[in-house]
């Protein structure tokens, strides 16, 4: 591994591809983890989405789709968690990784690819919001991890955290006019119900921008973020077969 300074006086890391895969998958067995515990809902029950345990207070629970959230030192975690009928967990986890589905699912979204890819199941990816975003968003870029995993009883994970902050710097170097933001706990959990064709889908986000913000304001943005559920499940459902 190698040091080197890196733009604004932060360091950067060179490390080996190697070193990269074996840092992610360590670092992403804790994600998924916390993943499949804010996801316990008995798939067996889809009706009791509003179990407010663990430290999980609802906000909101409307037509189906529970969005809650529970403290996490100084910021909150946020989680969304819905049944998609007709769909099946392949089909939702197929749209929600594509990067282009994600442009359109997130309007303030100007760059979303991939840097590396690690294993076939493992990416680093480069997430960037340009000059016409929002305020919260603007000039913002975030260097993540993308770990996808099948589960023994075919439940579907994946787990997405930025990188620390030297690694980035050294696969990615920061620009001048960029604020990297940093993306904590976040990820996918996709549970098949009795009906195969359908899933329950829980989506968990916790996000620091970066920057000077009101701690209020980026809560703003948390409970923002994990709305994209109306627009993820306009895109999902067309290509889920139509009912006769």
């Amino acid at each position: 591994m190698k040091t080197s300074p890196a733009a604004c006086g932060h360091q950067s890391w060179s490390i080996s591809d190697d070193s990269l895969r074996r840092y992610v998958q360590y670092a992403s067995e804790s994600c998924i983890q916390e993943l499949l515990m804010s996801a316990s809902v008995s798939v067996s029950e889809p009706n009791k989405l509003g179990n407010g345990g663990d430290g999980w207070k609802i906000l909101t629970l409307e037509n189906g789709v529970e969005i809650s959230k529970r403290r996490s030192g100084s910021l909150h975690v946020f989680r969304s968690r819905w049944v998609l009928r007709s769909v099946s967990p392949q089909q939702f986890i197929t749209v929600a990784n594509a990067i282009d589905a994600a442009k359109q699912w997130d309007s303030e979204l100007v760059e979303a690819r991939y840097i590396k890819d690690l294993e076939d199941n493992l990416s680093i990816i480069r997430l960037r919001f340009g000059d016409n975003s929002k305020p919260l968003f603007r000039k913002r870029e975030f260097i993540v991890y993308e770990r996808r995993e099948t589960m023994e009883d075919g439940t579907l994970v994946v787990a997405v955290a930025s990188l620390p902050k030297e690694i980035a710097a050294g696969l990615f170097p920061q620009q001048n006019n960029a604020i990297r933001g940093l993306l904590l706990q976040s990820g996918w959990v996709v549970e098949t119900l009795e009906d195969i064709n359908s899933c329950i889908v829980t989506y968990v986000v916790q996000l620091d921008p970066a920057g000077w913000l009101p701690k209020w304001f980026v809560n703003r943005l948390n409970t923002k973020l994990v709305m994209i559920i109306e627009n993820l499940s306009k895109l999902v459902q067309p290509t889920a077969p139509h009912s006769s």
